[in-house]
């Protein structure tokens, strides 16, 4: 397939999986905001609404100007690198974990301009872990699949183009 092909059907899957996120948001917010918590499993999940001015862990607290500027910044080296990525099969892997951080940056940034805050409302009990979201979900996952790819899957010399900028 052409690269410009691709490219299009990788922005297609970009904007599906930020809808993804965005709409699971508003329906978090419309079903939990101002209620109890819904609980899926006792005592293991369920769904909590909050209203996250933070980043991850709820990092960077009231911070919303800095955390825009600098998920910004990720945001279009991700895209740089995403599109420097080559066509081959063998690099699938490596656009999908793009895709995966690129669709999470977005739909988290897209939270803090809009309104200030990140709604966040998974929540797993027994570990009191931080709520958290869909794009939550696609910037962790991302990773997790890029360091399995960087330490297990491709030789050094297939990653170098990444993050190697021309003098």
């Amino acid at each position: 397939m052409k690269k410009s092909m691709s490219t299009v059907i990788y922005a297609v899957l970009a904007i599906a999986l930020v809808a993804l996120d965005q709409v699971t948001k508003i329906l978090a917010q419309s079903a939990l905001k101002g209620n109890q918590n819904a609980v899926i499993i006792k005592n293991v999940f369920e769904l909590e609404y909050l209203e996250n001015t933070g980043a991850a862990f709820s990092s960077f607290l009231g911070k919303q100007g800095f955390l825009i500027v600098l998920t910004s910044l990720v945001l279009i080296g991700c895209i740089i690198e995403f599109l420097r990525i080559p066509a081959a099969k063998r690099y699938l892997g490596l656009r999908i974990s793009f895709l995966l951080l690129i669709s999470g940056a977005i739909g988290n940034l897209i939270d803090r301009v809009r309104q200030g805050y990140v709604i966040d409302f998974f929540y797993f009990v027994p570990v009191n872990f931080p709520r958290f979201n869909v794009a939550d979900i696609y910037v962790t996952v991302s990773v997790i699949l890029l360091i399995v790819l960087i330490l297990w899957v491709y030789k050094e010399e297939e990653t170098e183009f990444l993050f190697k900028f021309k003098k």
